[in-house]
């Protein structure tokens, strides 16, 4: 099957770092015919929902972003009741949804020009976030929404287990619809697998079919996201001696990744994608914290 290269999709969790802005260099970097589609880091999904392919076979390490996928999938024939869902904890916590209808106060509109959103949802989030807390077992779609409001929309917990992201200056608008009904329309004739692995055991394959190809976008190694603290200089090693695996066994892999960021390199990995094909990737990532340009080198480094 070939890839569709029409407007490009993305993922309803709007994940840091996913690849959105850079789909369109990438899917044309892509190989054409794919079978079964291996994604070891899927992230938010935004790369997978822009492939087509026959099988998907997604993975992350955490827990909580691949039952939130899980849970969405399963919505997929009923997304009227999904969002029945959304609605009754959205009012219950009388958070905006500007998708439906904007019930955020002028006066505060005009008190606070850029960060309304986070002042009016402020309080019905913090309560949002104390019934997660006080709940051992952490529902999907409760989850998902604290995701939507929550501060640069990630999934963050302290080493108690504690969701602690505070309050972002977001809202369930129109955007979040429109990517969650696309979502359900791409998954819900497609053949998906999701799988909590650390990516060496997802590996753990002698077998691949033809036009099998592998998508990794990992941590990056020398870049300073939430994400990835966990990466480490052997993390990157692993990973890079399992890409030299596939490749022999003649497996098609693209990897995304930065050589050099904001005056770090990586050299573990420029030495070794000097054995494969180095298609340079132009970013624009914005630092949210001084809005300036970073200065960052992004590759996709390829086999065919």
């Amino acid at each position: 099957m070939s890839i569709m290269n029409k407007k490009i999709k993305r993922s309803p969790l709007f994940y840091v770092g996913d690849k959105y802005r850079l789909m369109k260099q990438l899917i044309d970097l892509f190989p054409k015919e794919i079978n079964d589609f291996y994604e070891p880091f899927v992230g938010g999904g935004t790369v997978f929902l822009n492939v087509e392919a026959k099988k998907y076979f997604l993975n992350d390490i955490d827990k909580h972003l691949v039952n939130i996928h899980k849970f969405l999938v399963s919505n997929t024939k009923n997304p009227e009741r999904f969002f029945k869902n959304v609605e009754k904890i959205i009012h219950k916590y009388k958070l905006s949804h500007s998708y439906k209808a904007d019930i955020v106060p002028d006066s505060l509109k005009k008190e606070f020009k850029k960060t309304y959103y986070a002042r009016f949802n402020k309080e019905g989030y913090k309560k949002l976030r104390e019934c997660v807390n006080k709940n051992k077992k952490n529902n999907p779609l409760v989850l998902y929404i604290l995701l939507i409001y929550g501060f640069n929309r990630m999934l963050r917990f302290n080493g108690r287990g504690k969701f602690n992201l505070p309050v972002g200056n977001v809202d369930f608008n129109k955007n979040v619809v429109s990517a969650l009904n696309n979502y359900f329309d791409f998954v819900q004739d497609k053949k998906i697998k999701f799988t909590l692995k650390d990516f060496r055991k997802f590996f753990d394959k002698n077998d691949y079919s033809k036009n099998t190809f592998v998508y990794l976008d990992p941590p990056y190694l020398i870049t300073a996201s939430e994400y990835n603290k966990f990466w480490d200089e052997k993390s990157e090693s692993d990973l890079l001696d399992l890409i030299d695996e596939l490749n022999k066994k003649g497996v098609k892999f693209a990897l995304s990744n930065v050589t050099n960021y904001n005056g770090s390199k990586n050299d573990l990995l420029i030495e070794w994608m000097k054995k494969y094909k180095v298609n340079k990737i132009e970013s624009n990532y914005i630092s949210y914290h001084n809005n300036k340009k970073k200065e960052i080198k992004e590759v996709l480094i390829t086999n065919y």
